[in-house]
């Protein structure tokens, strides 16, 4: 393995979780007003951003992960180019936290590390199998995204903005990966993802 490609790596996973992320593209929801929310749905809306910004520094862990066992240069650039766009992700949730009260999780440095190990299993298993990691990964966070959308209160225009950007990304990143070679995970490893998010998304939402 190449030491520089660790030594960025661990680079990456400090920044991810000390330090304040910056979006390349404008924030979706920045032409957007304020909306007067009550008590009750600024908090619903704020623990929702709370499980998507932890959801963003899993995914930031995962492609780190990815990419420094990938074998294949096509394969950690198209890895890479997802990690940076998820970044304006993380910055886009991380300010909306704040308008909103909240705050992010306190679990977010066990998330990473989970995740991080996670991703550089996926490597290790060869291109096709880290590429459709990458791709059943960005499939779920759409899923799960969607779900969101369902529940963010109707008035809270800009956390709906900051959402549906997210998942025009995810799905465009899942195609990205099929069209790189990523095969179908079986099943059982589908399901098991599933499981590993149901825990992320139920425990964030209050810790």
């Amino acid at each position: 393995m190449d030491l520089d490609r660790l030594i960025i790596a661990f680079d990456n996973g400090l920044r991810t979780l000390l330090a304040s992320p910056r979006s390349a593209r404008p924030h979706p929801d920045a032409a957007i007003d304020e909306a007067e929310l009550a008590p009750p749905e600024r908090e619903l809306s704020a623990a929702l951003m709370r499980v998507n910004h932890t959801g963003e520094i899993c995914a930031q862990a995962l492609y780190q992960g990815q990419a420094l066992t990938a074998r294949n240069p096509a394969a950690r650039a198209a890895l890479e180019q997802a990690a940076a766009e998820e970044t304006d992700h993380l910055a886009w949730t991380a300010r909306r936290i704040e308008e909103l009260g909240g705050r992010t999780s306190l679990l977010n440095p066990l998330f990473y590390a989970g995740s991080f190990a996670l991703g550089a299993v996926a490597g290790i298993a060869g291109d096709k199998w880290n590429l459709g990691f990458l791709a059943e990964t960005e499939r779920q966070v759409e899923s799960h995204l969607s779900g969101h959308l369902g529940r963010l209160p109707d008035k809270d225009a800009k956390s709906r903005a900051i959402v549906d950007s997210m998942m025009t990304d995810e799905a465009r990143h899942a195609q990205t990966a099929v069209a790189h070679g990523g095969a179908e995970l079986p099943a059982p490893v589908r399901q098991a993802m599933k499981l590993g998010s149901k825990v992320m998304t139920g425990s964030t939402f209050r810790i």
